[in-house]
């Protein structure tokens, strides 16, 4: 779950992290309010939207003067922003940040994630801020700077030391800083149960302090249960309509480029029938696993949270039943087809406990279902059944 750059600021300088003065605004009149409370002679007005990039998106615009910051705010407020993290479909800007402006004297990159390959939480940090970190890789891989940290261990004084000098915060001040703003970032990650925090550009200033210009954070999901207060973060109109949709329903879905709907059970055989789908010729167009429990309300549910996407010109139901039984599900499926007018092909695989009376009770339902009994199989039947829609031109 991401949140925007000002929920992250609100957070990191609960952890002792330095931010600029800065207010929230839903309007052009909120914004010059927020304007005229921050002591300042420059205002930067920032659109908030889940997206970097901003800046080269017009997300950003600085101010001189109280008029010029209600023509951004105007200019901002309610208008779809394309950057290229955001894809073209781009975000809706519903709220704006007004920040004092800054004397910037050094643009420095800092951030903290969890590298599951390594089973480490990984320090990131370059002395090249304010630029793209996978540019910078690309064009100057050893100014980037990255110290593993044991979840076990923690952060020890002597890494935030290292990756201090690495950052060129060589004076007293600065270093004192740059420790103090290295273990609040650290902390709040652990503490949060976030799985990326990111701060570019982390700017020193020209009176020589540490500012954490803009900031990003991501947490985990599957730990917002026991984060009230962060899951209270999540604005639903940044994601994926479907996406948070499934999310709502506990359904885990992801949508993607292709035309041939998926419905699963299993992370694992999502990821295998998803492959099976590209290897014989086509392309999903979402991964969603439906998870162990798939009674007939939620298999009703997963229908029509894949049929939302009017691009599907098939559909595959591959279920193996463990727990659950392969009757239950061939249940599942046929009332909701009986409920929802579905005028696409469907292709139904069942494999497990009841596989017998599962099928039995599909085939006697007289619905024109296609069964398939292997991976392959189903994945070869719903790519023809595309490939035939396809050829009619539909």
């Amino acid at each position: 779950m991401d949140i925007h750059e000002y929920q992250a600021k609100e957070i990191l300088a609960e952890y002792g992290v330095k931010i600029v003065d800065g207010g929230l605004a839903y309007s052009p009149e909120e914004a010059v309010q927020r304007a005229r409370e921050v002591n300042s002679n420059t205002w930067v007005v920032k659109a908030q939207i889940h997206s970097g990039a901003r800046g080269k998106a017009g997300g950003i615009k600085i101010c001189k003067t109280h008029d010029e910051v209600e023509i951004a705010a105007e200019e901002l407020l309610g208008k779809k922003i394309v950057t290229h993290q955001s894809g073209p479909t781009g975000k809706i800007c519903s709220r704006v940040y007004i920040e004092a402006g800054t004397d910037i004297a050094k643009e420095l990159y800092l951030c903290f994630l969890v590298d599951r390959g390594s089973e480490c939480i990984v320090m990131i940090g370059s002395a090249q801020g304010g630029v793209e970190i996978e540019k910078l890789a690309e064009t100057d891989p050893k100014s980037i700077h990255k110290i593993y940290i044991e979840p076990a261990v923690g952060l020890q004084d002597f890494q935030a030391r290292t990756m201090v000098f690495a950052l060129g915060l060589e004076t007293t001040q600065l270093l004192t800083h740059g420790v103090k703003t290295i273990r609040g970032c650290y902390r709040a990650l652990r503490d949060l149960d976030a799985n990326m925090l990111e701060i570019n550009p982390l700017v020193v200033t020209k009176s020589n302090e540490l500012v954490a210009l803009d900031a990003k954070m991501s947490f985990d999901e599957n730990a917002l249960f026991r984060r009230h207060k962060i899951a209270e973060l999540r604005d639903k109109t940044q994601g994926n309509d479907r996406e948070i949709a499934a999310a709502d329903h506990g359904l885990s879905y992801v949508g993607l480029n292709g035309d041939i709907g998926c419905m699963i059970n299993g992370a694992g055989l999502a990821m295998a029938t998803m492959d099976m789908i590209k290897l014989v010729g086509g392309e999903p167009a979402n991964f969603l696993d439906v998870g162990g429990g798939a009674s007939a309300e939620r298999t009703e549910k997963a229908f029509r949270l894949v049929l939302a996407d009017k691009n599907i010109k098939a559909l595959l139901v591959n279920i193996f039943a463990g727990i659950n039984r392969c009757d239950w599900i061939a249940e599942g499926v046929i009332q909701a087809l009986k409920n929802i007018d579905m005028k696409i092909t469907l292709v139904v695989r069942l494999s497990g406990t009841n596989v017998a009376l599962g099928r039995q009770i599909i085939t006697e339902s007289g619905l024109p279902i296609i069964m398939a009994e292997t991976l392959a199989e189903a994945a070869e039947k719903v790519v023809q059944a595309r490939n035939e829609v396809v050829a009619r031109g539909y």
